[in-house]
């Protein structure tokens, strides 16, 4: 058998070929191959990977054919910095990067480690999400932004990186369903509306927390005039039960969006 190499069965029977090397003390699998030939090449190049001080982020690809780029980026930063990850993560001195493809890569605070060093991202639909007691949560609710949030109009990235997920680069700009910032006259206002065959204005109010209120008020509302849409409601932990319902027994709701509903019950 080739160095580097052992061999392995599946369940019916066929034989398949692993390969690992040694490091620091610490045995890595470097994956399973369909032949010899091919684990032996990935065990050479995960060797060359450890060795040479020359194959660098920026030129790894060149260097690896049968090595996974995530196994081959795990390898440079155990090299490197003497800590084995085994998701694509690569260290820095106040943040890491993890590489989605071989030269994709994104940034996040070194208080994220822990949690990316255990959950692999995976991207859906231009978005970025992991595997959380047995469902995909979008990585977006670590900011405090809704799975869905819109670039842009829901958050935004300070210094214009898309890729850079820093939280003092993230910029959340609306917390909550049905709900937009807007400026009066320079003063911040919240914008609250509610979609049904378009968008219907519910009213604009002088905190983020009240526009949300309003956007769950004119959800009951719609609810109670017959309108059979899967809503999905905001929710406020910081207020109180008292304080919720104060708020929204107060709030006052767009005369045209009434109008509208009071036409449904009427027909």
């Amino acid at each position: 058998m080739l160095p580097g190499v052992y061999t392995a069965t599946y369940k019916n029977g066929k034989t398949y070929y692993r390969s690992s090397l040694t490091f620091r003390d610490k045995h890595i699998s470097l994956g399973s191959f369909s032949t010899e030939r091919k684990a032996h090449q990935a065990y050479r190049e995960g060797v060359a990977l450890i060795s040479r001080d020359h194959i660098t982020l920026a030129n790894y690809t060149s260097h690896i054919r049968a090595l996974s780029f995530e196994k081959a980026v795990s390898l440079l930063n155990f090299r490197d910095n003497c800590v084995y990850i085994k998701n694509p993560i690569y260290l820095y001195q106040n943040y890491f990067v993890y590489f989605l493809e071989p030269q994709l890569e994104y940034k996040f605070d070194i208080d994220d480690l822990f949690f990316y060093s255990s959950h692999k991202i995976i991207r859906r639909g231009g978005r970025l999400f992991v595997n959380e007691y047995g469902m995909q949560t979008g990585i977006l609710s670590r900011y405090g932004i809704r799975s869905y949030g819109v670039p842009g109009t829901d958050y935004r990235f300070a210094n214009g990186d898309i890729t850079d997920y820093r939280y003092q680069n993230i910029i959340v700009v609306n917390r909550f369903r049905g709900v937009s910032l807007v400026m009066r006259r320079g003063v911040p206002k919240y914008k609250a509306f509610i979609h049904i065959n378009g968008n219907f204005s519910i009213g604009v109010y002088s905190t983020e927390e009240k526009a949300a209120i309003a956007y769950n008020k004119a959800v009951d509302l719609a609810k109670a005039a017959g309108i059979n849409k899967n809503f999905q409601q905001n929710y406020l932990t910081e207020l109180s039960g008292r304080e919720y319902a104060d708020i929204y027994t107060k709030l006052k709701i767009s005369k045209k969006y009434m109008e509208y509903l009071g036409n449904l019950t009427s027909d």
